[in-house]
Parts: C-alpha cells; structure tokens; sequence
C-alpha cells in the first residue's frame, strides 16, 4: 500500500530534534526523506538511552526512534563541495526541513531567498526557538530556551509561590515540528494557488504559547492585563480536581460539574459528607478542599487505580488512573491501536517503537523501516538521485566530504 504522501522528496537538514520529528511525520506516511548527517553523525547519536548505558552512535534510543523510514547520507556542506552536492538535492526536493540558526543558513548561502532562485517550488520549513525575524531571531537556544520564553513554566509547572519548573526535555521542540509538519504540508499541498513555495517560519517558542499556555492567557493579558498562574498540584477555582494517592499507585481525580460529583458520591458508597447541598457546588468544594482531599483519599487507599477509573468512568466521572512510562508502553489499549510496533534493527536487533500519533484510514502510515545506519546510503542516493559514479563518490570520501 502507498503511502498517502507517496511521490514528495523531502530533504532533512538539522541536528537532534525539531528538525527530524518533522521531517518524520513525513516519513511516516510515505514520503522520501533524504537525512543529512554531518560525517561523524547527528548529535541525537550521543543522547540515550543505550543498551546497557553504553554509547554507540548506531544504538542511540533517541535517534532511533526520530529516523525510521528515512535514508541518510553523511555530507560535510561546512566545505564547499559538500554544499554544492546538497543544492543539487534541493534542486529536485519538494521540502527542505531544517533547524539551524538563520545566520549560519545565511553564510552557507543556504537561505530562503537564495534557495528558491534554486528551486521556485521549494517549501522550506524552518524551525528554530525563537523565529526568523525579530530581535531574537540572532540568538543562539535550545529546547528550553524556547520553553521559558513562552511562560509555559510560569503558568504550569511548580507550586504556588516558589521557583517555576522546567518541562520535560524537547517538549517545545515537539511542538515545533508538529506545527511544521501540518503548515509545511500546507504549503506543499497549495503550490498552485500561492504561485511557487514558500518559507514556513516556526517558532517553537510561539507554538508553545499557543497550544500550552493558551493564547487565551496571553490574549487576556494583552487586553485587561489577567492571567492565570500555576497552582501546584489540583485547580484553586474548583474541586475535586487533584492527583490523589490510591492502593498501587496514583489516580487523576476530577468531579467539577453536577453530574460528575454525583457519579463519584455513588462510586464511593454516598457517605453522608457528600450528600450536603453545599457540595453541589464546584467552587465551595475547592473551598474547603483541605477537609474534603483527606476524606477521598481514604476511599482511593482502598483500590487499585484501575479499579477507581472503572468505577468511575461507568458512573460518569472522568477519573483516571496515572500511569508510569512502563504501564503505558505495556498497555493494551494501545497494542491494540498498533500504537506500539515492533521493527528489525541490523544493531539492535528486534526494538519496539511507537507508530504514527495520526491515523488515516485509508492509508495507515507509521516506521516500517529502522533508523539508518551512519551513511547508510550514501551509494544509494548519490549514486542512483544523483547519478555519480563510483570512483567520484570513493574521492569524496577520500576527501572526506561524505
């Protein structure tokens, strides 16, 4: 079966994160993406986790798991032979994904602008902290840079009162690549309309303030100066909406609305606490949260989080249990949404990995090839996309261009 973007050449150039994801979700659903590595590899190759904790750039879990279904060729476009080799790929490419900073595109000649004199019909998708444009643009940042920036930690993570917290690392370059994944194929899918391609400027900082912070709490303070803050664990506005112990474990507990309190009074016996009028209302609940949290504990103590979320969410109540990494990876729900696959690797032998977070019905996309080996096709793509011989690619190597 083809894959539903079958017939579009995507060209990858940029280290660890946004850039590969990206370009991923391409592969993922059928498009040819052609991988650019530095000679001595991406620097996802240096990040676990390892087999055993032993680094080695051909087991790296991290890169593993940002590069099935694409080829990759080694290319040192620092010297100019290699950068006349990657233009020769662009020249045919449908996407240039990339992730470098603007001035070092700029000084390889590598822009936007000079690009599409190449290429008219060129969509390149660059992702970056901060942007191509405005005074930070210039600025050197990472995944957390971007993270902060956006005042994702200011509103969400940490309690009340004390230091923020930093997220999960490369959260913001996720959503990056997820943004420029959908407009990129936006912009390749509207060639004819917009007249040629185009540069799909991401600012992972930008689409973090959007899609986690909430560009109502940016919006509402640009307007009357109102925004929410973190809170620590649970809601201050309404209760019960917290993280609670129970028997194996943790569960989300959350009972706001009329119907869900009641669905989890009848869950829990109807004890005559909960059968106060009062607590028919979300707002005097959270007021007096501090009696109310120990009393449901002492009910969660006595089951499993799975048994709590059963009973829970047959009675209209949308508690849920608060799985670690290694009961989500095992779970059943998600083998069963083939969620979580398995492929050969020629180094690491048999790996589980996680499929397509989008399905498309009519064709299922997802890794059906590993990760590719350091210059694993090198011969493949020079030799075959770029019809040199043998004794040219052997003198690049020679070189050390590829």
């Amino acid at each position: 079966m083809q894959g539903a973007l079958e017939g579009i050449r995507v060209i990858e150039l940029g280290q660890l994160v946004s850039a590969a994801y990206c370009a991923k979700l391409f592969a993922d659903y059928g498009a040819d993406v052609i991988k650019i590595e530095p000679p001595d590899g991406d620097l996802a190759r240096q990040w676990g986790p390892f087999p055993n904790d032993q680094p080695d750039r051909e087991k790296s879990g991290l890169y593993f798991f940002l590069n099935t279904n694409k080829r990759a060729v080694t290319l040192d476009i620092t010297q100019p032979r290699g950068r006349a080799l990657l233009l020769e790929l662009i020249r045919d490419a449908d996407i240039l994904v990339e992730n470098n900073h603007p001035a070092q595109m700029r000084a390889w000649g590598l822009d936007y602008v000079s690009l599409a004199q190449l290429n008219p019909n060129l969509v390149m998708i660059s992702i970056t902290p901060f942007g191509q444009s405005g005074p930070y643009s210039e600025w050197h940042g990472y995944d957390l840079n971007a993270w902060h920036f956006s005042g994702c930690s200011a509103r969400y993570c940490g309690r009340p009162g004390e230091a923020p917290l930093e997220q999960g690392t490369f959260i913001a370059d996720f959503y990056g690549a997820i943004a420029g994944a959908a407009w990129g194929f936006g912009a390749t899918y509207g060639r004819r309309l917009a007249g040629g391609g185009q540069q799909v400027d991401v600012s992972c900082a930008e689409v973090a303030a959007a899609v986690f912070v909430g560009c109502g709490n940016i919006g509402g303070y640009a307007q009357d100066r109102k925004f929410d803050s973190r809170t620590g664990v649970g809601m201050s506005a309404g209760a019960p909406a917290t993280i609670l112990p129970c028997k194996d474990g943790h569960v989300w507990v959350m009972a706001l609305e009329p119907g869900q309190w009641n669905g989890l009074r009848h869950v829990m016996g109807d004890p005559e606490w909960m059968q106060l009028e009062m607590f028919q209302d979300m707002a005097v609940r959270a007021q007096n949260q501090d009696m109310m949290y120990p009393l449901i504990e002492q009910w969660t103590m006595e089951h499993t989080k799975l048994e709590i979320q059963e009973k829970c969410q047959a009675a209209g109540c949308p508690v849920t249990a608060v799985f670690t990494v290694a009961e989500a990876a095992e779970h059943p729900h998600l083998r069963e949404r083939q969620y979580i696959q398995e492929i050969a690797h020629p180094v690491l032998g048999n790996v589980r990995d996680l499929g397509a977070p989008f399905k498309l019905l009519a064709c299922p996309g997802g890794p059906q090839r590993p990760a590719p080996l350091l210059g694993q096709h090198n011969d493949e793509v020079y030799g075959t996309v770029l019809r040199m011989r043998a004794d040219e690619r052997q003198q690049l190597r020679a070189d050390r261009i590829i």
